[in-house]
């Protein structure tokens, strides 16, 4: 059984063809025409597919995707999943996060913090009984470094790329270090203060951003880049009762 998996992100659509748990297909398209997207596809006999969207998809492109793909679910947080979601309001909890954290324990199996570096920064625990706890959210890498320019006077919008020295030199080093420096003194936060209550503690990393950090913390983690789309694909075997997921 051969499974398509679709997550649309703010800026683009990410795509993997399945054959079980075995990736066989993946691309990335910028923007959020699908007309694009099903010509991408175009050619893969697929049986299932799983979409999550962190934007709001019109008439349009829904039925553009109904009308392309078979047997297409829109991720909902209604949806049953091979985890217990213990979020307090699952109905404002962003899908992909949710994909997130079940692609990672998936191969995990065990206490796992996922954290996902895209436009804001997530951070989401699932301990070894499977049960989602929660996450917390903070800006991203960009938002951080547009954030400094467009509510200041003087400060100018600094790449993340270029020179980085310990501390910061002149005006853009030290909003770059500030920038980078912070999120990589966050990250290191969470991961020591959940280390120290669930040992043997997994940690993922995901998103645009983590090639920025993957070097940069001095502790042991697993960067998968397709973890949204993985997850998506363990819904869909669970729900098609092919494989038993947990």
């Amino acid at each position: 059984m051969k499974n398509l998996t679709i997550d649309i992100g703010n800026t683009s659509i990410k795509y993997a063809i399945f054959d079980d748990k075995e990736m066989m297909h993946n691309g990335r398209i910028i923007g959020h025409d699908m007309s694009v997207l099903t010509r991408e596809i175009a050619g893969w006999d697929v049986d299932n597919t799983m979409i999550c969207s962190t934007i709001k998809l019109n008439d349009s492109q829904t039925e553009i995707l109904k009308q392309t793909f078979s047997n297409m679910q829109i991720l909902t947080y209604t949806t049953p999943t091979p985890i217990h979601n213990k979020y307090k309001s699952p109905q404002t909890l962003g899908m992909d996060r949710l994909a997130a954290v079940i692609g990672a324990y998936a191969q995990s199996h065990d206490n796992t913090l996922i954290i996902d570096m895209g436009t804001a920064i997530t951070y989401d625990f699932i301990n070894k009984e499977g049960e989602y706890m929660g996450g917390n959210i903070s800006p991203g890498m960009d938002m951080r470094l547009k954030a400094l320019h467009e509510h200041t006077d003087r400060l100018p919008l600094v790449e993340p790329e270029g020179k980085h020295p310990w501390i910061g030199e002149d005006t853009e080093s030290a909003i770059r270090c500030g920038v980078t420096d912070g999120i990589r003194y966050e990250i290191e936060g969470y991961i020591r203060k959940l280390s120290l209550k669930y040992h043997n503690l997994c940690v993922f990393f995901t998103g645009g951003d983590y090639l920025y950090f993957e070097d940069e913390i001095k502790m042991r983690i697993f960067a998968d880049k397709y973890l949204v789309l993985k997850g998506l694909n363990e819904i869909l075997l669970f729900n098609s009762g092919t494989k038993e997921t947990t």
